[in-house]
Parts: structure tokens; C-alpha cells; sequence
């Protein structure tokens, strides 16, 4: 079945003429243009055309991950892989698509660290590696692995927006699940599901049942209904508890996931002392005359199950604004501007300095007024950085955000203004100094509002919204770089040469040995060493071998890539091909 295309003018395109090359090149440029179906169809048809094309499945497998069919896309991975065994683009793929499949995360990472074995210059093994750590929450093993990254390619952009996101101590969306657990992600979702449903339910009823019985008891003298009331609550919660408990079908896992999911962890945490301390409130509301001593615990008990929820998204919302260095991060976003990710992260990066200024200010402001008016000349430090950032970053996709920065400005020197004003004597002066400081706290609760107005608005539309949930990491696709082809001339020359030769290293220096080659389907080279070049080599994998024009002794064939023992013969795979003439001719062929 052929393939039909679309050229530049829009025009049918299909030539039965392609070579298993040239359909494979179409396809790696289906997949740039992010049409993996049109890629699934080019790359099936160079695998029929020449089944021994390790680039075809390397492509097969890419699209069909593309597609969301990730178990599919693991069998031309490995075929990919069984057809040239030193191919670094060949195990990238493999690893790329093993890390999606429970049960197989460790394989990835060590195809990850082969392909970086064999092509040690190149970025992007390092860059896997960096996103294999990144998606286990290793923010210091991630950044390294960008940063060596970087080293081979300073303009890589995937190395760069997820260097940003490391630098922000990034979390995967589903932070509670380990990547190398042996478990299905959606079995560890359905238990967090349960977990989180079960300690909101208990917060909640604990919470409404706790105001109810304090307004009927002070408010209508009802306390005896009250408490009957409250023991019905502790039996529903019972209730609930134990229909919540069966839906987790992984306990063993539970531990782990609170410990990677801290807010998860202090949800559970924070529900399973609600509820003891409830039942210590009415055990201690049904005591006719309650000590003097109890009555802390009294009222302790009644503002842990009412005050612990709100406390608890207070101080998660603050902790997701202070944590990591957003400004190092916009640093590195803005060196991938081209990026539309990097757009993305800037975006929500910046709302989160503005998060920053913001909770820096309103203590601020809020101290100078209660202790002393003139420290509020501090205040005009607090935007400072905040609009550089903004300036650096070159961002004006978002007017809410921009809003919200000159909010923050005009609270700023609004508050300063109101600090300096204190120290003018003069009545008219005292009205001016009181405009002031309204006019700041109005502009801080304006900055709340856009916040709201910004959420709620890409709540509506579901696009990205101002908090670090939005942040993504780049994710591009992995193992479609094109194979190294060896031209008929290339493959007669070690088919038929008299001598070859193969180069390697040992500890002892590069050692140089006779040896006999043939040329596979897949083009790869089939040389017969010692075994003390195999053993060798098994250390250091790179080689190069040899060969002369076998007519005319007119050129001569270097072909330098990564040897792997296979049984009795060395499999080289070719990363570089040379030809040039011997001393005389100096013309490249």
C-alpha cells in the first residue's frame, strides 16, 4: 500500500519510486510537522520496501508513540535495536519509549546510558537521562545531565527549558507516582484518588459538623441534640473511611506516595488528626464541667478540625511560590525563545516572581503601618526585580500579567509615599499621607483580583493558568536522527578488499589487527578479531576499520563507529564514513 502526500502547493504526492531512504526521510519530516500518521504510513512503507532498514522501525516506533500507542511502539524499537546493536540513535528510541511502560523504567535508563556510551559527544543521550531523573523528581542529577548536555550543544532547546524547570524543583503532574515502580501509573492514580477524596470528605464533614454543634449549643441551646449529631458524624466517617479504603488496591505503595507527594501526605495527615480531634472536642463538650485546665484542648481540638484546611492550602500556595530560583530559570527560557514551550514557562514563571513580590509586600506594608510608617520606604525595592524580569524576558503575550506587575509597582510607591508623608507636619499633609497608604492596600487587592480574574479565565477556556501546575516540560522526539548509509561503492570495497583492517584502543595505547569483514543488509560490518580486540573493545566500544579499492587500490574506506561482540564476530555499527584516495590523489571521492 503506498503512501500519498502533499507537497508545497498543496498538490497529491506519491511516488512508488522512493527508495526506503527517501520514505524515511518523508517521514522524519511528517513527524516535524507533527502528522504522525502521515509518518506511520512513510516509514511502514521504507520497512516494506527494505525490512532491514533500522531507521524505518526507529521511525515506526517514534510515530506510533506519537500516536499514544506506547506498547506498539516497543516492538520496532527492538527490532530496531536487533538490527544495529551500536546504534546510540537506536537504543535512544528504545529507551525513549520503555520509560512510558510500567515495569520497564530501569531498561530505559540503562539504553539511555548505552546510547550515551556510544555517542558521548552527542546531546541528546544526555538530555534523555536529564528527563528520566526530571520525571523522578532528582532536580540535582537532572541538572547535571542538561548541563553536560549543554556542553556538546549550547543551543539545544530541550536541554535548556528543562533546565529551567529543574531550577524550579519542577513536579510531574502525577508527583505521587514513582516512573521505576512495576505498577500501573493508573493504579497508583485510582489509590490517590481515594486517599485524596476520603481526607477532603472527613476535613469537610468534620469541619461543618464542628460550626453546626457550636452555633446550636451557643446559639440555641441545643448542645445535647448537638452532640447526638456529632456521634452520627463519627459513625458516617467511619462509613466513608472504610468504602474509601477498599478502592485502594496498592497499600504497600501508600507509604512511598505520601513520602513523594508531601501535600498529598499532609491532606491524609492532616484528615486523620481532624478526626480524632473532633471526637476528643465532644468527648470533652459532653463532660458536664470541663476543667479550666482542659479548656486549651477544648478549643485546640475545635481549631484543628476547623482552621486546618484552610491553613493547609495557605501554606501549600505559599510554598509553591517561594520554591526553586525562578529568576536563573527565566535566564535559561529566554535562551530558547524560539520555543513555544519556553513561551509557556516564561509565562507561568513570572507569575510566580509577581506571586513573590506580592508576599513580600503585603508584610511589608502591612508591618509599617501597625509598628513604623516610615519603614514602608522599603517598599520601592520590592518591584524592582520583578520588572527587570519582566523586561528581560521580552514577554507581552499576558495583559493580566502586565496589570498585575504595575498593581504591585503603584503599591509600592504608593506605601513608600505614605511612609514618607508621615514624617510632613501640616494638617492638609495628614489626608494625603491616609490616601496613600489606601491607595496602596486597594492596589494589593487589586493584584488579587487580576489573579482571580486571570485563573478563572483560563480555568474557562482550559488553557495554561498562572500557577506552577501549567509548567511543562520539552519533550521532542527521541531517536529519529538518520542512519549512516554505506553507498555500493562502501559495501564492495569490504565485500571484496583482500586485506581489512581494524583500529581500536586499550590500556596499553590504539593497537591496529588484521581482520576479515563482510557488509550486512542493515550495513552494519561483520569483522572476525581476536579475542583480545574483542575484550578490548568491550571496554571502549569505538573502532574503525579499513579497507582498500579491491580493483584498482585507487581509494581507500574508513568506516568509524561502535563494535559489539555477537557470538564469535564483532558487529560495527557506522557512525562517520570516509573515502579519500591514497597519497598522490588528494581529490575526496
Amino acid at each position: 500500500m503506498g503512501y500519498v502526500g502533499t507537497d508545497e502547493t498543496g498538490e497529491k504526492n506519491d511516488d512508488p519510486d522512493r527508495s526506503p531512504r527517501e520514505w524515511c526521510t518523508l517521514g522524519a519530516a511528517e513527524l516535524d510537522q507533527g502528522h504522525p500518521d502521515a509518518a506511520l504510513a512513510a516509514a511502514q512503507r521504507a520497512a516494506d520496501l527494505d525490512p532491514a532498514s533500522e531507521w524505518a522501525h526507529r521511525l515506526i516506533s517514534l510515530a506510533l508513540e506519537r500516536l499514544g500507542r506506547d506498547q506498539d511502539a516497543i516492538a520496532p524499537a527492538e527490532q530496531a535495536v536487533r538490527l544495529a546493536l551500536g546504534s546510540w540513535p537506536a537504543r535512544l528510541r528504545l529507551a525513549a519509549v520503555l520509560r512510558r511502560v510500567p515495569g520497564r523504567w530501569d531498561e530505559a535508563v540503562r539504553q539511555a546510558e548505552l546510547a550515551h556510551r556510544f555517542a558521548p559527544e552527542r546531546p541528546e543521550p544526555q538530555v534523555l537521562l536529564g528527563d528520566l531523573a526530571l520525571l523522578r523528581g532528582e532536580h540535582a542529577k537532572a541538572g547535571r545531565a542538561y548541563l553536560k548536555a549543554l556542553k556538546a550543544d549550547p543551543v539545544h532547546p530541550q536541554a535548556r527549558v528543562n533546565l529551567g524547570l529543574t531550577l524550579l524543583r519542577w513536579d510531574r503532574p502525577r508527583a505521587h507516582h514513582d516512573p521505576a515502580w512495576p505498577i500501573d501509573p493508573r493504579a497508583s492514580g485510582r489509590a490517590r484518588r481515594a486517599l485524596e477524596v476520603w481526607s477532603r470528605q472527613a476535613r469537610l464533614i468534620v469541619a461543618v459538623a464542628t460550626i453546626a454543634i457550636a452555633v446550636a449549643a451557643l446559639g440555641f441551646d441545643r448542645g445535647g441534640q448537638g452532640k447526638l449529631f456529632g456521634f452520627a458524624v463519627l459513625v458516617l466517617l467511619v462509613v466513608i473511611t472504610v468504602r474509601q479504603a477498599r478502592r485502594v488496591a496498592i497499600w504497600a505503595y501508600v507509604p512511598a506516595m505520601l513520602a513523594r507527594d508531601p501535600w498529598l501526605g499532609t491532606a491524609v495527615v492532616s484528615a486523620t488528626v481532624s478526626v480524632p480531634a473532633f471526637a476528643l472536642w465532644l468527648g470533652l463538650a459532653a463532660v458536664p464541667e470541663v476543667p479550666t485546665a482542659l479548656d486549651p484542648v477544648w478549643t485546640g481540638s475545635a481549631g484543628i478540625v476547623v482552621l486546618g484546611w484552610p491553613v493547609l492550602a495557605g501554606l501549600r500556595a505559599l510554598a509553591d511560590t517561594w520554591r526553586g530560583r525562578p529568576m536563573k530559570a527565566l535566564a535559561e527560557f529566554a535562551r530558547a525563545r524560539g520555543e513555544r514551550i519556553a513561551r509557556r514557562d516564561t509565562g507561568v514563571t513570572l507569575w510566580i516572581v509577581t506571586s513573590r513580590a506580592w508576599t513580600v509586600l503585603v508584610p511589608l506594608v502591612a508591618g509599617a503601618l501597625a509598628v513604623d510608617p516610615r519603614a514602608a520606604v522599603a517598599a520601592l525595592a520590592v518591584p524592582y526585580p520583578l520588572i527587570g524580569a519582566y523586561r528581560r524576558a521580552r514577554y507581552g503575550e499576558d495583559r493580566w500579567l502586565l496589570a498585575a506587575i504595575a498593581l504591585i509597582a503603584l503599591a509600592a510607591v504608593a506605601g513608600a509615599a505614605g511612609g514618607v508623608l508621615c514624617l510632613v507636619e501640616g494638617k492638609g499633609w495628614e489626608q494625603v499621607e491616609a490616601w496613600a497608604w489606601r491607595l496602596g492596600l486597594a492596589a494589593l487587592a487589586a493584584v488579587v483580583v487580576v489573579f482571580v480574574l486571570r485563573a478563572t479565565r483560563a480555568w474557562w477556556r482550559g488553557a495554561p493558568g498562572p500557577w506552577r501546575a501549567s509548567l511543562i516540560m520539552a519533550d521532542r522526539p527521541m531517536g529519529d536522527a538518520p542512519s549512516v548509509a554505506l553507498n555500493p561503492e562502501v559495501r564492495q570495497a569490504f565485500a571484496y578488499a583482500r586485506s581489512v583492517v581494524l583500529s581500536y584502543g586499550d590500556p596499553l595505547g590504539p593497537r591496529v589487527v588484521g581482520a576479515v569483514a563482510s557488509v550486512s543488509q542493515a550495513g552494519e560490518l561483520r569483522v572476525i578479531a581476536e579475542a583480545e580486540a574483542i575484550e578490548a573493545i568491550d571496554s571502549d566500544p569505538r573502532v574503525a576499520v579499513f579497507a582498500a579499492d579491491p580493483l584498482q587500490r585507487r581509494f581507500w574506506v574508513e568506516v568509524r563507529g561502535i563494535g559489539l561482540a555477537d557470538d564469535d564476530l564483532l558487529r560495527v555499527t557506522p557512525k562517520q564514513v570516509l573515502v579519500g584516495e591514497f597519497p598522490g590523489r588528494h581529490q575526496r571521492r
